[in-house]
């Protein structure tokens, strides 16, 4: 017997009409946080950083192209990652390249960080076809200010962290594996959205957010969502190159 409800069309479009009315719901909500992320404070950015870029060392403003808006995705590639970045993160990545032209023509520079040398994000861009500029944190302050990786004092204060490594599930160790470090490595980097804005000539840190939102998940969830038999109970993940299949 199927695990699923059969039903007539007639009761489809009842439930459907449930269901509508709680998305019509979640829409009415999700224009109150917009609103709300639009209202928080742009906070200067007083410290000077220097990032390694493709073409060379960067500022912070200089990431924003001419643009006046720069928003960036932080994958997790730590520098002790020896196999290569997050599969999760790389996940995400692969469809970004898409939204470049739409976004930079929305007056949005799009990048993506990481704090392993820029050689190797580099070298990992041209492996998956990448086409946003990668930008190396390595060696800055960079992430550590703006929480988009922890000191290995500050992993040990979150208990989420201290629970994964004392009782890791399967799929955990296996991610271990995956990008090559230690889980008490490997999850001091922290998968985030940043963005900021540049307005006469000063830089402003905006928003951030960081998983388990759901934006910072592959955008093929929210397709997985749609589909009838949802996401995998276990959020394991594969680079587009070595699924097992």
């Amino acid at each position: 017997m199927p695990e699923h409800r059969i039903g007539t069309r007639e009761d489809w479009q009842a439930a459907r009409e449930q269901l509508a009315k709680l998305e019509a719901e979640q829409a009415e909500q999700n224009e109150e946080i917009k609103k709300k992320r639009r209202e928080l404070p742009w906070v200067p950015i007083e410290k000077e950083y220097e990032f390694d870029t493709e073409e060379g060392k960067k500022t912070l403003a200089e990431l924003f192209d001419g643009r006046s808006q720069l928003l960036a995705y932080n994958v997790m590639f730590g520098p002790d990652y020896t196999n290569g970045a997050c599969p999760g993160c790389t996940s995400l990545a692969d469809e970004l390249s898409g939204g470049l032209v739409h976004l930079n023509h929305r007056d949005v520079t799009l990048i993506c960080f990481s704090r392993a040398p820029i050689e190797r994000l580099t070298a990992y861009k041209e492996r998956m076809g990448w086409q946003f500029p990668y930008v190396s944190t390595h060696g800055t302050d960079f992430a550590f200010d703006f929480g988009l990786a922890l000191t290995k004092e500050q992993a040990q204060e979150i208990p989420e962290v201290e629970q994964m490594l004392k009782d890791p599930p399967d799929w955990l160790e296996e991610w271990s594996g995956q990008v090559g470090a230690p889980l008490e490595v490997g999850l001091r980097e922290n998968p985030s959205w940043i963005a900021f804005a540049r307005e006469n000539g000063t830089v402003y840190h905006t928003y951030t957010v960081s998983a388990p939102d759901p934006f910072v998940a592959p955008y093929y969830n929210f397709l997985l969502d749609r589909v009838p038999k949802g996401q995998p109970a276990e959020p394991r993940a594969w680079r587009k190159d070595e699924y097992p299949d």
